[in-house]
C-alpha cells in the first residue's frame, strides 16, 4: 500500500478581492515525486460572499519552489500528516498563505467556485497528476471579494 498524506491550511486564509494568493502547497522531497490524490477547498461565506458574487477561481498549480519553498520564510510553515501506509520519514515539507508567491507555477486543474458552495476533486486511478523530485503543488485562489478559505491536499509518495 502507498503512503497517503494530507495537508491542511489549518486555519482560514484570508484572500483579498482580485487578487491571486497561493494558498496552501506541499513540496516532495530530494528522493521521489508525489501523486495527487485529491484537492479540496471551502470558504467562509461571509458577507462578501454573497449570493450575488462573481464565483472565485481555484487553480491547480505544478510548482517547481524556484523561489519562497522554504516553509517560514513568506508563508506559515505547515506539517503533512500521514494517513495510511508503512510509516516512513517522509522528508516532505508543506506551507500554506503565502505573502510573496512561490514560483514557477504551472496551472494543471482549475474551478470556479461559489463562495458559499467549495469542492474536492478526487483524482481517479491513473489519472493522479505526479511531481518530480523537489517538486510540488500548490492551491492558488483569486476571490473577486474579500473571503477566507480552507484549502487541502492529499498526496502519495511515489
Amino acid at each position: 500500500m502507498r503512503a497517503l498524506y494530507k495537508v491542511d491550511s489549518g486555519a482560514d486564509v484570508a484572500l483579498a478581492a482580485a487578487t491571486a494568493k497561493s494558498v496552501l502547497g506541499i513540496r516532495a522531497g530530494a528522493s521521489f515525486g508525489l501523486d495527487l490524490a485529491m484537492w479540496a477547498l471551502s470558504f467562509d461565506a461571509s458577507g462578501s460572499a454573497a449570493p450575488t458574487n462573481e464565483p472565485i477561481l481555484c487553480e491547480l498549480c505544478y510548482c517547481t519552489f524556484a523561489t519562497n519553498a522554504t516553509p517560514g520564510t513568506n508563508n506559515t510553515s505547515e506539517t503533512p500528516i500521514q494517513l495510511t501506509g508503512r510509516a516512513l520519514t517522509h522528508g516532505m515539507t508543506a506551507m500554506s498563505a503565502w505573502t510573496a508567491e512561490p514560483t514557477a507555477l504551472t496551472v494543471l486543474d482549475e474551478y470556479l467556485c461559489h463562495g458559499q458552495q467549495g469542492f474536492k476533486d478526487f483524482m481517479g486511478l491513473g489519472q493522479e497528476f505526479d511531481t518530480g523530485l523537489n517538486d510540488g503543488f500548490v492551491i492558488r485562489v483569486t476571490s473577486p471579494a474579500v473571503v477566507n478559505c480552507r484549502p487541502t491536499l492529499r498526496v502519495y509518495r511515489n
